[in-house]
């Protein structure tokens, strides 16, 4: 696994459009020395709402990290941001929760191990025990627990240090008490393209409705069942001739590659989420 080079830093920000902005973040890094490398914006006209993400270089900081945090923190006060700063030297880490489905999982142990996802799975943690094997053949720790029992599972996300939760189609509902701990920190992937047939089962209500397009829908957990901000969505074509087992092989495919893509955008932090939905930066 390749480490993200620690040199380099991400500032994320969002706030009511205003005249200066670009110009302010990047006078601040330029003032302190950070060479700035590349930067992506957007300004949603509706709701008047600016957004930028700023990846730059801090080798040649002519002050220091507390002193350049200080001056992003003055200028976000003046404009009203809200405002996130990732340093490239602290790795996220993850925790990948799962029932009994295996193929999300084997999808980001695979990815993670080929380098394409840069973080740390540091555990893995399901109601069932089937999947303790693959967590094991990629040498990362496996915990079970009891269906519902949240303050396991907690408990082991603080031994773990855990900061970003993927539930790897995990067949139980989080409370909203547990959620509320990880604002935009759980991403969850359902088989459904949301929010058309939400909840249980939606294989099979496609295939009754006679959909001609089944897909899958990363999101953010919310405290509202399959209602949280959407990250990532994709859709394959389907037809009468089509059978549930058919659709439910042609969804899995595509839940594999949109979580690991939605997971990817999180840890190269890339998605601001606001009023229930998100902008994903470049």
């Amino acid at each position: 696994m390749t480490n993200p080079p620690a040199h380099l830093a991400t500032l994320l920000v969002s706030c009511p459009d205003r005249k200066g902005l670009v110009a302010s973040l990047a006078q601040t890094l330029y003032g302190h020395g950070a060479n700035i490398l590349d930067a992506d914006q957007h300004t949603d006209l509706l709701a008047g709402m600016f957004f930028q993400r700023i990846r730059f270089d801090l080798s040649s900081l002519t002050t220091d990290r507390v002193a350049l945090e200080a001056a992003i923190r003055e200028v976000a006060g003046r404009f009203g941001m809200s405002w996130r700063l990732a340093w490239g030297h602290e790795r996220k880490r993850v925790a990948i929760l799962v029932s009994r489905y295996d193929h999300c999982l084997y999808d980001l142990l695979l990815r993670h191990r080929a380098g394409e996802l840069d973080c740390d799975v540091a555990v893995v943690l399901s109601n069932h025990g089937e999947l303790a094997p693959i967590a094991a053949q990629f040498g990362i720790p496996f915990q079970q627990h009891r269906a519902k029992d949240e303050a396991t599972i907690q408990a082991h996300l603080d031994d773990a240090r855990v900061d970003t939760i993927v539930l790897a189609r995990y067949m139980q509902i989080l409370s909203p008490a547990f959620v509320a701990r990880w604002p935009a920190r759980i991403i969850n992937i359902h088989h459904s393209f949301l929010p058309a047939f939400m909840g249980a089962d939606p294989y099979r209500r496609a295939y009754e409705r006679g959909v001609k397009l089944v897909g899958a829908t990363a999101h953010y957990v919310t405290d509202e069942l399959d209602e949280g901000p959407i990250i990532e969505q994709a859709v394959v074509r389907c037809t009468h001739r089509d059978t549930i087992d058919d659709l439910v092989r042609k969804g899995r495919d595509l839940e594999k590659v949109v979580l690991a893509q939605a997971v990817r955008w999180h840890l190269q932090d890339r998605v601001l989420v606001y009023a229930g939905k998100t902008v994903v930066l470049e």
